[in-house]
């Protein structure tokens, strides 16, 4: 089981911000179910195996909800060991069970993932937070009795004794009623079929990247919308700002939100949401989708008119956004 489990390296380094995390094979053209976390913000993660090989990944898409994003690896002609979520198994409390992952970057080129041993103490819904912030997912986890979600573990497999699939293991989060630190999976029922979905390319883009660009496109200043700097390549499109009496603000968009769709098509980055609303014409207003408190939000923003001010003096182009 530890062959299906992988390290990745990425962004981080700075102000205690880990540069690694895990992932799980999950089928033989090498696409592997990660965390969705700032490490992945970069047009340079790597993956490495337990038998030392190294692959450059695409990112394939992602599942805000469930904080979850799927890779695939430049395989070429090699080939893989991988999970086939077919055969994952439900766990229940008292079961014993393996926490695979390479925890604290403690495992290196040729070496293998850590294990640890734990025990299933509950199945119950995720009450978390990260900071002040509440956790996206709330639905149902395995609570583990062992130190399992500790830096880098994120991404890495809950298993059972006979090496079946239960979970992966989810970010470091703290209990909105005890502020206690939890370890726990998110079961693969749980997230497999969106996984599926995004394999198939069902929730790509459909873009073709062949329409013609409108004469007057949409644009962040003219809705009204500031989002959070892109200093990665991957950096989530949060709203940072609202401008007073801005379509965004008549539509009730807030600080915080996470824009994960545009006109049905997902963004996972600010350059997702530039780049999705230079292809509306700036007249027609634009559908959103934000993520806001764990649950989804549709929102119509209606097209400016010629009195909007949208754009604060001092707000970056949305062009750099």
């Amino acid at each position: 089981m530890q062959r299906k489990v992988v390290k990745i390296y990425g962004a981080g380094g700075l102000r205690q911000m880990e540069s690694y995390q895990s992932g799980i094979l999950v089928s033989p053209q090498g696409h592997v179910v990660t965390a969705l976390s700032y490490v992945l913000d970069t047009d340079d993660v790597a993956v490495v195996l337990d038998d030392g090989r190294k692959f450059s990944v695409e990112f394939v898409g992602s599942d805000p909800v469930l904080e979850l994003a799927v890779l695939q690896l430049q395989l070429g002609e090699q080939e893989v060991d991988w999970f086939d979520l077919e055969d994952a198994a439900p766990a229940v409390p008292g079961e014993p069970v393996l926490a695979v992952s390479n925890l604290y970057g403690i495992a290196a080129g040729d070496e293998p993932a850590s294990i640890m041993q734990g025990v299933v103490t509950a199945v119950a819904p995720l009450a978390a937070r990260r900071g002040a912030f509440q956790a996206n997912y709330r639905g149902e986890v395995y609570v583990v009795d062992a130190h399992a979600n500790n830096p880098g573990a994120a991404g890495g497999a809950l298993v059972d004794w006979q090496g079946r699939l239960l979970g992966v293991l989810g970010k470091e989060l703290k209990s909105r009623v005890t502020g206690a630190w939890l370890n726990y999976a998110v079961p693969v029922d749980a997230w497999a079929e969106s996984v599926e979905a995004i394999m198939a390319g069902r929730a790509a883009s459909s873009s073709s990247g062949l329409e013609l660009a409108p004469d007057e496109p949409t644009t962040l200043a003219s809705l009204g919308l500031v989002l959070v700097p892109n200093l990665l390549a991957c950096t989530p499109p949060f709203v940072d700002g609202i401008v007073p009496a801005s379509p965004a603000s008549d539509a009730g968009l807030k600080p915080d939100d996470l824009i994960v769709f545009v006109e049905g098509e997902p963004t996972v980055s600010c350059s997702d949401v530039v780049a999705a609303l230079a292809r509306i014409d700036r007249r027609d207003g634009a559908r959103l989708a934000v993520l806001r408190d764990g649950e989804l939000v549709d929102v119509v923003v209606a097209a400016p008119t010629e009195t909007d001010e949208t754009a604060p003096s001092d707000a970056p182009a949305d062009e750099e956004q």
